[in-house]
């Protein structure tokens, strides 16, 4: 089962079950406060000294089945090659979890995001699956991963998509649209024709 949710409704969740033993993967420099065991490939342990600390070094997450009642994988999807494994990972260790990927217009408006990000998401909402293809770069960057974050409070809806499973995560992989089929949109382009039909209309 995979459906959408929202970050206000996991925190309610999370809340309701406190006694639960939440793992936080891939958490970099915001673990949610909620886990008690957090989790990355690169060593924040200093970071976080009131919780366990485990680096991720091997392809195989470092837990044993279903030690979790819970795991919070927030903005992580996208960076792993092999993010299918990465998925049956999720479901070993844990019964249900929170996902929160960039939706594919905010992965393409970060410049961060170039650098990284192997996979392209969206969510069906009819067969209730992941969708997933590799990344296609269809607009010219032009915003920071801070400006993305501080627009999120507003646009939130067309830029993150927010997801609960439990006992399985569906997905499909949908490679049908290719980056030379597609002429990229540049974003400056777009600025410099609005400026000129705006100058334009003050001479009128």
């Amino acid at each position: 089962m995979l459906k959408r949710t929202s970050f206000k409704y996991l925190n309610f969740i999370l809340r309701e079950n406190s006694q639960w033993k939440i793992l936080d993967i891939g958490c970099g420099y915001r673990a949610h406060p909620a886990a008690s065991t957090i989790a990355d490939v690169q060593d924040f342990s200093k970071l976080y000294k009131d919780k366990k600390f485990v680096k991720i070094e091997e392809k195989t997450l470092p837990f044993k089945d279903k030690e979790f009642d819970f795991v919070i994988a927030s903005h992580v999807i996208e960076h792993v090659k092999d993010f299918e494994f990465f998925i049956k990972e999720l479901e070993r260790i844990s019964t249900k979890g929170y996902i929160e990927l960039p939706s594919r217009l905010a992965d393409n408006l970060v410049f961060e995001n170039q650098k990284d990000h192997v996979w392209w998401f969206s969510y069906n909402d009819i067969d209730e699956c992941l969708v997933a293809s590799k990344k296609n770069q269809l607009i010219e960057p032009f915003i920071n991963v801070s400006t993305a974050k501080f627009l999120e409070k507003i646009f939130r809806e067309s830029l993150v998509i927010e997801l609960m499973w439990e006992n399985k995560i569906e997905y499909i992989i949908d490679n049908s649209m290719r980056h030379e089929e597609v002429k990229k949109i540049n974003f400056f382009k777009l600025i410099r024709k609005y400026l000129s039909k705006k100058i334009r209309n003050l001479y009128r």
